[in-house]
């Protein structure tokens, strides 16, 4: 009988990119219900445009410009970005600029690096960054939710991020009394971006992918405990900043620590690195949120760790099998 040669690993432990990618979009779906009933017909028109948008901009530049004889947008990378895109988007924000977002996403993050596994950046923080540079007023446009019926015309209000940010530059501790409850916060809505609508439903997603093993504990952990510990501190120092429960529930710091520091190919590889990256996560967003240019700061925090992740994974190398230290 002929030996049958082939390269490690040997044994497959049935895992696949799409068993994870599909993974991580069944988890989104308790915050997606959630997306849908606070924000109604805007909600649906963003996430479904931002996932269409993302699909087709691969597909054309795998078939007409890389040439690809492999058919990459079944694998549900793209299908994931468009949807984490959409929720970290406002539900008010037109279609063109939903569409180069996604062109963004897909064409500067993920393909341009050549395609899923080879990116250094979440691609669709990419192009969330990028849009938030290129249009603030749209982007920093917040429906209130409840507005079932409304896309375009919608009634805006500040969002928790802001009155912190307010509280903050003025030293007036009385835009905290406008804030929700960290309990509201925490199970209910507030105008933002339409990942931020429920704490509960992030987590909730967070539990289900641990429990299928798509993701550790480790970042996401690390990051929440981090802010939690750090705004914590600075809340007993000065009134001026806010309860660390009411920050740890408010902006996209439960989706971008369960579902976007996680992201495979940006994080680092090793146990000892995860913690090292989630806590430098947090440490960036409480900077950026408090003292940087802009009211959120997980977006600039993950992207920023990103590029440090192949010195983590330098750094934090696991031990070679049989190797014993000088």
């Amino acid at each position: 009988m002929k030996p049958i040669i082939s390269l490690s690993p040997h044994v497959h432990g049935g895992d696949s990119v799409s068993r994870n990618m599909y993974g991580v979009c069944i988890a989104l779906v308790p915050a997606l219900l959630a997306s849908l009933w606070f924000f109604g017909l805007g909600a649906v028109v963003v996430l479904l445009s931002s996932v269409l948008f993302c699909v087709c901009f691969e597909w054309a530049i795998s078939t007409f410009i890389l040439k690809s004889p492999r058919l990459t947008i079944c694998d549900g990378s793209a299908i994931l970005t468009g949807l984490l895109l959409g929720f970290n988007l406002p539900s008010n924000l037109p279609l063109w600029i939903v569409a180069i977002g996604a062109l963004v996403a897909i064409g500067i993050g993920k393909m341009t690096f050549g395609g899923l596994g080879c990116n250094p950046f979440n691609p669709a923080l990419v192009g969330r960054v990028f849009l938030l540079i290129s249009f603030p007023v749209q982007m920093t446009s917040w429906p209130q939710p409840g507005q079932l019926a409304s896309y375009i015309d919608v009634q805006t209000g500040a969002t928790p991020l802001s009155l912190m940010k307010a509280a903050i530059v003025s030293g007036d501790t009385s835009y905290l009394n406008q804030l929700p409850s960290a309990f509201q916060l925490f199970v209910g809505s507030s105008a933002g971006s339409l990942g931020e609508v429920s704490a509960l439903l992030l987590l909730l997603g967070a539990v289900f992918m641990i429990w299928r093993r798509i993701i550790t504990w480790h970042i996401p952990v690390s990051i929440l405990a981090t802010v939690a510990f750090v705004s914590g501190l600075m809340h007993l120092a000065n009134p001026v900043y806010a309860n660390p429960l009411v920050v740890l529930c408010s902006g996209g710091l439960m989706l971008g620590a369960c579902f976007m520091a996680t992201d495979y190919v940006t994080s680092p590889m090793t146990t000892r690195g995860q913690l090292i990256y989630g806590v430098c996560i947090g440490l960036l967003t409480i900077v950026i949120r408090n003292w940087g240019a802009y009211p959120e700061g997980m977006s600039f925090a993950i992207l920023t760790m990103n590029a440090f992740t192949p010195l983590i994974n330098t750094y934090c190398k696991p031990k070679r099998f049989g190797e014993v230290k000088k």
